[in-house]
């Protein structure tokens, strides 16, 4: 895997923490994604030790455009979230959702274009997410995916069920409930169908990370993954 050269937006939060070092495992150069605000110190110490290298670059389109000129990703992971709460205590005005989860999709999709390069897209989105959903989150989510299925460059969407793990750095209760009765049904009834038991069943970032590696660096055609595929 030496000639991978993997761009990883969102590379601090709570699914990218997993997959930078989950990439260096497959011997991929990484170039790990850190905003100017994300304690970039901490986080170039922390990449460091597993060999990935740090680009600090605003969430702005020419910064973006240019630094992903620059490194010439082959890959790039688009592994980007907020909550309610974050966005609040980041100033954060009107949906989040719209501006983070579809805004700076959108914005990475259109500096990978604008820099000339043509890697391949690899989004983690949702499960649950589909044209006819109502929810914010999922509408956002559905926006995001068609941005990256029509962008014309090849692409993986990851949709995965809830993630759960000790180390999140957000509260997320609604999740956690949810996760638990989700594991709590799948685990005691045998009446629900092997496809719908692993499409809901709970997962950890490190499970999803390994997984999103071995799916974002095997050839093949541009595809949506769950369920099964995620584990």
């Amino acid at each position: 895997m030496s000639n991978v050269r993997a761009f990883v937006a969102g590379a601090t939060g709570f699914v990218g923490r997993a997959v930078v070092p989950a990439l260096r495992q497959a011997d991929a150069t990484v170039i790990a994604h850190v905003r100017p605000s994300s304690r970039s110190g901490e986080w170039r110490s922390r990449f460091g030790e597993v060999g990935a290298t740090v680009a600090e670059v605003a969430w702005e389109p020419a910064a973006m455009t240019a630094a992903l000129a620059a490194h010439a990703p082959t890959h790039v992971f688009c592994l980007i979230g907020t909550t309610r709460d974050r966005a609040k205590a980041e100033g954060i005005a009107g949906d989040p959702y719209m501006a983070i989860d579809y805004g700076l999709t959108k914005l990475l999709v259109d500096a990978v274009l604008a820099s000339g390069k043509r890697p391949r897209l690899i989004l983690l989105s949702s499960i649950g997410v589909t044209a006819k959903a109502t929810s914010k989150y999922l509408h956002a989510h559905w926006l995001a995916e068609e941005c990256v299925r029509q962008s014309g460059l090849p692409w993986l969407i990851a949709q995965p069920s809830f993630i759960v793990g000790p180390d999140r750095d957000d509260s997320r209760p609604a999740e956690r409930i949810g996760a638990a009765v989700a594991g709590g049904l799948l685990a005691v009834t045998g009446l629900i169908a092997p496809k719908v038991r692993a499409t809901y069943r709970p997962t950890s970032p490190a499970i999803l990370a390994a997984a999103l590696v071995r799916h974002g660096l095997a050839p093949g055609d541009s595809r949506v993954i769950s369920g099964d595929d995620l584990r």
